[in-house]
């Protein structure tokens, strides 16, 4: 039997083209079977869904049982559940346990038996293409270039069931193929020109060469518009010199010494961010390369009350602080792509990071604590009499292109030892005596190498036509094979992932274990396992899932699982309102601090096997200064996110009091207990919520303060149709109240009433220096109560409360995991399925990548 407290959906499998006929639940000629439990019904749920009543839009009456039909098998799921779960019927007198207990089992059987037959003829889950990344990342691996970029090349992929790998959601059209096709073509030539890269070479590029250093100078506003400041610096003080237009901007060559103590110095900028670049830097060709970036941090200041920099004045002293430097890659006309983040001193020293560039991008450095979040000082009543933190550049040092093996290896494999000769123009030269033996050779080991699956011998046949065909029409012989190369890429062999109704054959498993764990292609290793028919061993399986999770590919599951199943690609999809929340405007550093302290702590999850009620609630979060300062806990320097243990009944901890969640079950302005609560109930505990009803307006928090969200929510919640959902939704909500838009922790609500006569809260100076100033509204009240009645006052309860249902969290863990595995959710008939898995996790305690094991080595996991 079914066990009563699993709460997930039978999310349905739903393909047009198919239609359904099923021995024992549909009777001969097309008919459907009797209703099971038609007495029930009756007796139970005919007075409110009927055709007169039809509460909900559910007219049972009229619900024929055709399990055939995936519009009615969803339906008749839906009534399952709902009586299962002791939701339904509401009408006194309940239904006796016993008569509960039968009606569900009598309709269990038969769904199940109707979902079952269909998964062995047609397959759990459809057979799909790639998504944009899973290719990207699979040319990366297959031609050896590690800094290929392909994916804005094609098209969005759709979304089901919250993710982007379900078969039924990727659609295949001919601009879809089109796109593939203009995608592989520059990706092949990719290799043909990172093969003929540049020799690397190590060149410095001093900050007081670069003309966005030097613009406001070269302009006259290094006085006249302080909120552009950038100044020449000497060493560790003001370049005197140069500021009283004594000496030259720089002395170049003619003094090494002297050269090397040069600098640029900035600090915040006023009306907008300032925006340095090395840009006597263009990366000669698309590659990696290890750049060191000598800089220092300085402190600016006394000032006075009139000007920003007074002539004949030293005004620069030795940095009091550290700062968090972010280098990006910049390509015109301002596309800005993030490299890493660096940490300057106040000693002169040199930090370095190796990046992958792309052909002609250059080095912009972000201060991004200056620049992004801090006001500047002549601004800042608060600040003039001490001055403000800044960031001197001495010079970028960068080395490149690198060599990289693999980039050898895609060129073999394009054009094995023939000698090749690339033209200025780009043009292709291959030098081949006989271009049809060549090219069905070369042809059959390009493909051994592209397909996952044994190769049949007359595979090769089509795309040497290919190349034949444009060898007879004049093409060279090296863009004839690129031509053909190309097809092969586009080709349903390779951008789709073989699947077949039942068991996966070895090949198709190793590729589901890689596409969940990689977002990529199986390497050698997994390829030699499923050629000899070891992989599908459970022993092999086990091993084979501890080593791709300890790989650095794994990082792609980490980052690609994490944007979907906790919406983390979203997290720049709202801005902080400008009135209520400038103190968090352009803070880019802090949103990205967050999005790296939920991948890192889900990887420490997996690192160290840590039991899922970690999600919920743990001793310790991965951090760096930013959020520190951010969550209030002392004693953090750096940008390095690093695992920091929490003081005793600290308020964070898990998931839910992360700033990345809290951004993203937000909009910018205010936040809604409706929508967090949604968020936990689905994500975290697997709880399915309904839409609300059409005809039903959603509550907009009130920003002057005059109610409060929850005053709102009790008005709504009187009409019982809404409160059925809502006494389930806002609880766990209400218990995040105490976070704001961006996490930060609130006593009280910020309203913004310009008609409020009580004096404003002043709360501090905003991105362009001015002060901002918010009402304090109306006091937070996180307390709640569960549907199980049992109560919580704040987060802390409530996260404690949570934590005792680890079968649950394991659950549904397991259940989103399976959705990015195998492309399909939990269907009706592979519950029991899941009950098994979540038995197996139980005994660690319900560890993360013990359940990750059992995903793996479920039937679902192994059957198409």
């Amino acid at each position: 039997m079914l066990q009563t407290q699993f709460r997930f959906p039978r999310c349905l499998h739903v393909t047009t083209a198919l239609a359904l006929v099923f021995a024992g639940v549909s009777v001969c000629f097309g008919q459907p079977a009797p209703v099971p439990g038609a007495a029930f019904l009756k007796s139970h749920c005919y007075d409110c869904h009927d055709t007169d009543t039809k509460e909900g839009g559910l007219d049972l009456t009229k619900l024929k049982f055709d399990l055939s039909n995936p519009v009615i098998f969803a339906e008749w799921v839906k009534v399952h559940d709902r009586v299962r779960d002791g939701e339904m019927p509401p009408a006194k007198p309940k239904p006796t346990p016993k008569a509960q207990g039968d009606f569900v089992q009598g309709l269990a059987r038969p769904l199940a038996m109707a979902d079952a037959e269909f998964g062995k003829r047609e397959g759990r889950s459809t057979w799909r293409r790639m998504n944009r990344y899973e290719y990207e990342n699979t040319l990366r691996d297959v031609l050896g270039v590690p800094w290929l970029q392909v994916r804005d090349m094609l098209p969005e992929d759709g979304e089901a069931f919250r993710f982007n790998k379900v078969g039924d959601a990727l659609d295949v059209s001919h601009v879809q193929m089109a796109r593939y096709l203009s995608a592989a073509e520059y990706a092949l030539r990719e290799v043909v020109v990172a093969s003929t890269a540049p020799a690397s070479k190590t060149q410095r590029y001093y900050a007081r060469d670069q003309g966005s250093f030097l613009s406001p100078l070269r302009f006259g506003e290094f006085n006249g518009s302080p909120e552009r400041a950038t100044f020449p610096i000497l060493g560790t003080a003001a370049d005197t010199a140069v500021l009283e237009e004594k000496g030259p901007n720089t002395v170049g060559e003619s003094n090494p010494e002297q050269r090397e103590l040069e600098a640029m110095g900035v600090v915040a900028s006023a009306y907008e961010p300032l925006e340095p670049q090395f840009n006597a830097f263009r990366a000669p060709a698309s590659g990696r390369y290890r750049l060191k970036l000598n800089a220092l941090t300085f402190w600016a200041g006394p000032l006075d009350n009139k000007r920003w920099w007074v002539p004949n004045r030293a005004l620069i002293s030795p940095g009091r602080t550290r700062e968090p430097v972010t280098l990006y890659a910049q390509s015109p006309p301002r596309q800005l792509r993030k490299l890493g983040t660096v940490d300057v001193t106040p000693d002169p020293s040199v930090v370095e990071i190796t990046v992958d560039l792309l052909k002609g991008e250059t080095i912009r450095p972000d201060a991004v604590r200056l620049f992004r979040s801090r006001p500047p000082a002549f601004r800042n009543p608060l600040a003039t009499k001490e001055g403000q933190p800044g960031v001197a550049f001495r010079w970028l040092e960068v080395e490149g292109p690198l060599p990289v093996p693999s980039v050898g290896e895609g060129m073999k494999l394009l054009f094995g030892d023939l000698p090749v000769k690339v033209g200025a123009n780009g043009q292709i030269e291959v030098k081949v005596k006989d271009p049809k033996t060549e090219s069905r050779q070369m042809m059959a080991k390009f493909m051994r190498r592209a397909y996952r699956r044994p190769m049949d011998p007359a595979d090769p046949k089509r795309f040497v036509n290919i190349v034949n065909l444009a060898l007879e029409s004049g093409v060279p012989f090296a863009d004839a094979m690129l031509a053909g190369y190309s097809a092969v890429l586009c080709s349903p062999s390779f951008v789709t992932l073989e699947e077949h109704p039942g068991r996966l054959d070895d090949h198709a498993l190793a590729s589901r274990l890689s596409y969940f764990l990689w977002n990529s292609e199986p390497d050698a290793e997994l390829r030699a396992l499923a050629t000899s028919g070891d992989l599908k061993k459970a022993e092999v399986l086990r091993r084979q899932t501890d080593r791709l999770l300890n790989d650095p590919r794994s990082q792609r599951f980490v980052e690609a699982f994490l944007d979907y199943w906790l919406d983390l690609r979203k997290s720049e999809n709202t801005s902080p309102d400008a009135a209520l929340y400038p103190d968090y405007h352009l803070d880019d550093y802090l949103v990205d601090s967050a999005i790296d302290e939920t991948r890192a702590f889900f990887n420490e999850l997996l690192k160290q096997d840590l039991p899922v009620r970690n999600l919920i609630d743990c001793d310790f979060v991965m951090i760096n200064e930013r959020l520190a300062t951010h969550y209030g806990i002392p004693g953090v320097e750096g940008s390095a996110i690093r695992k920091v243990t929490l003081p005793k009944d600290h308020v964070r901890g898990g998931l839910l009091t992360q700033a990345s969640i809290l951004k993203v079950t937000a909009n910018g302005t205010t936040t809604s207990p409706v929508t967090r609560g949604v968020w936990i109930n689905e994500r975290i505990l697997g709880i399915p919520v309904p839409p609300p009803p059409s005809a039903v307006a959603a509550v907009e928090p009130d920003t002057r303060g005059a109610t409060t969200i929850r005053q709102q929510l009790e008005k709504h919640r009187n009409d019982a149709s809404c409160n059925k959902c809502h006494v389930k939704i806002d609880p766990t909500g209400f218990a995040l109240e105490n976070f704001d838009i961006l996490g930060g922790w609130r006593v009280n609500y910020r309203a913004h009433d310009d008609d409020k006569k009580k004096p404003p809260q002043p709360a501090g100076y905003g991105h362009d220096g001015q002060p901002f100033e918010f009402d304090a509204g109306p006091v937070v009240d996180a307390a709640g109560s569960l549907p199980d009645g049992r109560t919580f006052k704040d987060v802390r309860e409530l996260k404690k409360l949570l934590v005792t249902n680890e079968r649950l969290l394991a659950q549904n863990l397991a259940s989103q995991m399976i959705v990015f595995a195998t492309g399909s959710p939990v269907r009706f008939a592979d519950r029991q399925e899941l009950e098994f898995m979540t038995d197996g996790a139980q005994s660690s305690k319900f560890c993360v990548r013990t359940i990750i094991q059992e995903v793996v080595l479920s039937k679902m996991f192994q059957n198409k």
